[in-house]
């Protein structure tokens, strides 16, 4: 294993050098927003000259019992988390709760293999962290459990929205995708389909029945499902004739595949809800491989507000991915700095991007 080199200068050296404290010093690396600009420099500059590369992170570590990381897991693969845009800007708030005080570490469960708690237990034990955040996880997920058992700090965003002993942070998505739905109900639409990604941790592709609906343990899909269901209930549509269909992984081949699947199975529909803005991309690109378009041909809302879906002019619902982040990281910092789990529940608003991919019939 490499050493760190043997450095010539040190915390108290620099400080009588430049007659400051030794704390001032410390603060030049540690607590910079401490710090004046030019003071930081000197001090920077002073210790580059005296060989000083900084605090050892393993002495600062046993001394404060902190390795000033924090975990991020997500029961996706890790390419996910840089492509999927809300978890993009997700990831962009959370960083930049995190600016001058920490780093993240992204602890990625594998979708598409079956877990059980002793493996799961492995590899949160694998996180050299201080806290957790997790990130859309489904209810019973043994990972879960297996971060519960860690003891530290943690903070659940987006799911699961029920475990009220753990502080979180979301959206009410039920309520928030109403406006989608009653945007293709007012433009006349009443043959209306969903696509929702996954409903939960078994597979399926395809068709959503009412029991795994009612059942579904990724509890974001299912109130979205369950909101625009809402909006057409109330306008005289059976639900049991809405077509819903799931996408297990969600990404571009999956997205473009399910939307292939439901518009082939039901030709007569005219509209397409989507719960994410990456599913209405989906439908968006199969429209066009078939020589038609949107929404002359077919009307599609989707969920997210991602900057692409409101560059293309998507009709969509626009949540606050960068904030819950950031308000995601800012409580569990202030819990790892008073050594708390913390409580409560911070609940973040939506809006609605009326866009140009509904047409009136």
């Amino acid at each position: 294993m490499a050493r760190r080199p043997q450095q010539t200068g040190t915390l108290a050296s620099i400080a009588a050098k430049l007659g400051v404290s030794r704390t001032t010093v410390s603060n030049a690396y540690n607590r910079p927003e401490q710090l004046s600009a030019d003071l930081r420099k000197r001090i920077l500059d002073t210790a580059e000259k005296m060989g000083y590369m900084g605090p050892d992170p393993m002495a600062r570590s046993l001394r404060t019992r902190r390795v000033g990381t924090i975990g991020v897991l997500l029961t996706e693969h890790l390419s996910y988390a840089f492509e999927d845009m809300a978890s993009v800007d997700f990831l962009a708030g959370m960083a930049e709760a995190a600016y001058g005080n920490t780093m993240l570490t992204l602890v990625p469960a594998n979708p598409e293999t079956s877990v059980d708690l002793v493996s799961a237990q492995q590899l949160v034990s694998q996180a050299v962290v201080d806290g957790f955040v997790i990130y859309s996880v489904a209810k019973g997920d043994p990972h879960l459990q297996a971060v519960r058992q860690r003891g530290l700090p943690t903070v659940i965003c987006d799911q699961p929205a029920d475990e009220e002993e753990v502080p979180f942070v979301g959206i009410d998505d039920r309520a928030a995708i109403a406006p989608a739905a009653s945007a293709l109900i007012d433009a006349g639409h009443r043959r209306i389909g969903i696509l929702s990604i996954r409903l939960d941790r078994e597979r399926n592709d395809g068709r959503v029945t009412r029991e795994r609906l009612e059942n579904a343990h990724h509890h974001v899909q299912q109130s979205r499902v369950r909101g625009a269901l809402d909006v057409f209930r109330e306008a005289g549509i059976n639900p049991a004739d809405v077509p819903i269909m799931e996408c297990w992984l969600n990404d571009r081949e999956h997205n473009m595949d399910v939307a292939r699947t439901l518009l082939q199975a039901h030709p007569d529909l005219t509209a397409v809800l989507c719960t994410t803005d990456s599913l209405a991309f989906g439908v968006l690109e199969y429209m066009h491989s078939i020589g038609k378009s949107v929404p002359e041909d077919l009307s599609v809302t989707g969920f997210d507000g991602t900057q692409l879906a409101l560059a293309r002019g998507l009709t969509t619902i626009i949540q606050p991915n960068k904030k819950k982040g950031f308000e995601a990281g800012k409580l569990l910092f202030s819990m790892i700095e008073q050594d708390s789990q913390g409580s409560g529940r911070v609940m973040l608003e939506t809006s609605f991007s009326a866009g140009t991919t509904v047409r009136q019939i």
